[in-house]
């Protein structure tokens, strides 16, 4: 084509519409390319947005300036937020959508960003001149030239669908797979994979009978994911909890062989904490029920998702399945589950920046990564096109460290230790300075960043500060604020089950009291009982998690003293004097930043980084 852009996008799943929304907000003139416009943001898998980790990073999406915590607020039909009674580095939100709703908006929105245009295409082979993308190829000839391009492309390489013994060629369920470009990227010498997800079937809730589930509501009110929306105003619904019996799980054990995983038809893995219902009869045969929650698709469909159902037995056995489960018994499935493979480049080929390390100017994110999940997705596509942008401009790439966010150790781990075979899906656990990176301060954490990149709006970013000053001056308040043992005092602390006052005490004294939260304290300051929620909950976190905080700041800087030993990026791993073969192949494969990540490196020794060290020591380097 005649116009050249800026950036060139191929996908329009999660990542790729935070990536082409990123590159054009930033002000790059922006190309969008996707197999079928009609089906942007569609949610492949189950209808939902958020969870343990993942609500962390769609917050910090936000923070950014992104747009699935915005999306997912004006379309969730029922919201929750998980672990609240656990500390407030787990606790995580999460929103059933009204998935027709989420991708037409998504759709809509990105239709009226400017700087971009959207095209219907499939991406065959990718444009590379020395060593660098220049465009990308159709499949009926069409060449589109940009600056930069950024992968998307979902579960869509060669993607084959598995349902029993029939298996067909498709991206998802009702979409064509791309065939061509996983071969382009092979043949300029990415090492390719395959890997394999899975989904439920879908079933018609009028066959359903209700009254035999456990009604699951969602919070009242409803807590919204983006730091922007002031309240939900949609409709909620609830969702249902069944389970499965020993019925159930004979059906399964009698049709494995029937089963593509295990008659040996795929021989990919999928995501190990996202299993197959077949995986989780075989792998926890003492269970004698698995829980199913019968999740609606949308306010306006008779569709349900049975989240916990992953299948890919034949449609006859999952009809039987699914009758067996107490108010399923005559339940129609209106599309059935299936398992699907896909190729993936294996991401130790990636910079930290997203951008490969065979090809200048090609950025990766979301599935061709080896990851699962909208969310690590979004996450990816987002800083893959923040990068993008800064890579135009000069300027340095936007990298986070593992204590900035959870997106700095999703794109570590996956930069630094690769996929290990399987799909990667986020978790609080993978996180070691979780305390640092909760929900609540996603954006006194990140929006600042969003803001100086070109991202995150002036209002985010004055709202953000004005938060930062509010919290500061309530823990102020809290620490000289004092309480005297008085009668009424004391009643207010008895119907807490907490300890009397014996002297007089701050109340930033009784808010380190584990019984007693913020709210609990309004009595005791008209300021408290006038601040907003989110102002006491931050406060809250500071005052009585101070001491972890500064534990946790403190490895912290343990950990950046090594990442501040650089490794020149020309650096001869054969010269490194005493480490072993299997340390100089990892070494020179992945290609570490800083002695900090070559640590992280699976399998890498504490006595390789010990001579690693030494190098730079002697050669002045350190």
């Amino acid at each position: 084509m005649d116009k050249r852009y800026d950036v060139i996008v191929v996908g329009a799943g999660h990542a790729g519409i935070e990536a082409a929304m990123a590159s054009a907000r930033m002000g790059c003139q922006t190309l969008m390319l996707t197999l079928n416009l009609d089906h942007i943001g569609q949610m492949s898998c189950n209808p939902a947005i958020g969870g343990i980790g993942k609500g962390h990073l769609v917050k910090e999406i936000d923070a950014l300036g992104g747009e699935m915590a915005r999306a997912i607020d004006e379309t969730g039909i029922q919201f929750r937020i998980l672990n609240t009674k656990k500390g407030p580095a787990v606790r995580a939100s999460r929103a059933q959508a009204d998935k027709a709703l989420y991708r037409q908006r998504m759709k809509r929105v990105l239709e009226n960003c400017e700087n971009l245009t959207l095209r219907q295409a499939s991406v065959e082979r990718l444009l590379v001149e020395n060593g660098r993308v220049e465009g990308v190829e159709t499949q009926i000839g069409e060449r589109f030239y940009g600056q930069r391009t950024i992968l998307t492309t979902g579960t869509f390489l060669k993607g084959l669908i598995h349902v029993g013994d029939k298996n067909y060629s498709a991206g998802r369920a009702g979409d064509f797979a791309a065939q061509g470009l996983s071969d382009s990227l092979r043949e300029l010498g990415f090492k390719i994979g395959r890997l394999k997800t899975g989904t439920c079937p879908r079933l018609d809730g009028r066959t359903i009978d209700f009254s035999k589930t456990q009604p699951q509501k969602g919070d009242d009110p409803p807590q919204p994911f983006s730091f922007s929306t002031e309240r939900i105003i949609q409709k909620q619904v609830p969702c249902y909890i069944t389970y499965t019996n020993s019925r159930t799980h004979e059906v399964i054990r009698s049709s494995l062989h029937r089963s593509p995983m295990y008659s040996g038809t795929i021989k990919s893995r999928g995501p190990r904490y996202c299993p197959s219902i077949e995986d989780k009869i075989v792998r926890f045969a003492d269970k004698g029920r698995h829980q199913i929650f019968l999740e609606p698709e949308g306010a306006d469909t008779v569709e349900i998702y049975p989240n916990g159902l992953s299948t890919s037995l034949p449609l006859d056995v999952q009809i039987e399945m699914v009758r067996s489960i107490e108010g399923l018994e005559r339940a129609e499935i209106m599309r059935p589950g299936y398992a699907i493979e896909y190729d993936y480049a294996e991401p130790t080929q990636l910079y930290p920046s997203l951008e490969t390390k065979l090809v200048k100017r090609l950025y990766h994110a979301g599935q061709i990564n080896g990851t699962t999940g909208y969310e690590e997705a979004a996450a990816q596509g987002i800083m893959a096109g923040i990068n993008a942008v800064l890579s135009i401009r000069g300027e340095e790439p936007l990298i986070f460290s593992r204590d900035q966010a959870y997106i700095g150790v999703l794109i570590d781990d996956l930069v630094t230790k690769g996929t290990d075979g399987e799909p990667y899906r986020m978790f609080t656990s993978r996180a070691e300075y979780r305390l640092l990176l909760r929900e609540d301060n996603a954006d006194l954490r990140l929006t600042e960043i969003g803001h100086r990149v070109g991202l995150a709006t002036l209002e985010a970013y004055v709202r953000t500060q004005n938060k930062k000053t509010r919290v500061g001056e309530l823990v102020e308040l809290l620490e000289r604020s004092v309480v005297s043992p008085t009668e009424a005092a004391n009643a207010r602390l008895e119907a807490l089950d907490s300890a009397p006052l014996r002297g007089a005490t701050s109340l930033a004294q009784l808010l380190r009291r584990p019984e007693v939260s913020a709210p609990d304290l309004a009595g005791f300051s008209s300021t408290l009982e006038a601040t907003p929620a989110a102002i006491a909950l931050q406060a809250e976190v500071e005052i009585k998690y101070h001491g972890y905080i500064q534990r946790q700041l403190e490895g912290v800087q343990r950990s950046k003293n090594l990442e501040a030993l650089r490794l020149p990026e020309d650096i001869d791993y054969a010269v490194v004097s005493g480490l072993s073969r299997e340390a100089r192949e990892k070494l020179s494969r992945i290609r570490p930043r800083s002695l900090g990540q070559a640590s992280r490196i699976a399998g890498l020794t504490p006595v390789a980084i010990s001579l690693l060290s030494i190098y730079l020591k002697k050669r002045k380097l350190a």
